[in-house]
């Protein structure tokens, strides 16, 4: 069964969320938790949040936390807000203010990962 956690406009940009979501994303959920609380970057929390409420979602179900594993953990770009700042000789400059989402879905299967062997044939 899966369990999903959506958290939409978080006023961080996706680079630096996308950071932190590599760190934890080969770990367990309750692992990653942990580890999040450690990590002395300003996406963390936020990352941790979204985590906690999937985990929180996996309990009002009757899932058994311990046995979850991350099925999937993106971090995609929101909209930017289109701001102004006083530049030289009466001109302006614009920047971006960048959002971003954050979709956690976790899952009590095992996850077959793809793995990078190659098979090769021993002909000689």
């Amino acid at each position: 069964m899966e369990v999903i956690s959506i958290q939409k406009n978080i006023h961080t940009s996706q680079r630096k969320l996308q950071l932190v979501a590599d760190l934890v994303r080969g770990m367990s959920p309750e692992k990653a938790v942990l580890t999040l609380r450690f990590v002395n970057k300003a996406a963390a929390p936020q990352l941790q949040k979204a985590i906690k409420t999937a985990l929180a979602n996996a309990r009002q179900v009757n899932l058994d936390t311990e046995q979850l594993s991350f099925k999937t953990l993106e971090v995609n770009q929101g909209f930017a807000m289109k701001r102004m700042r006083p530049a030289g000789r009466g001109n302006r400059r614009l920047y971006k203010k960048r959002t971003s989402h954050i979709k956690v879905v976790l899952t009590d299967e095992i996850v077959k990962r793809n793995s990078k062997l190659r098979v090769q044939d021993n002909k000689t």
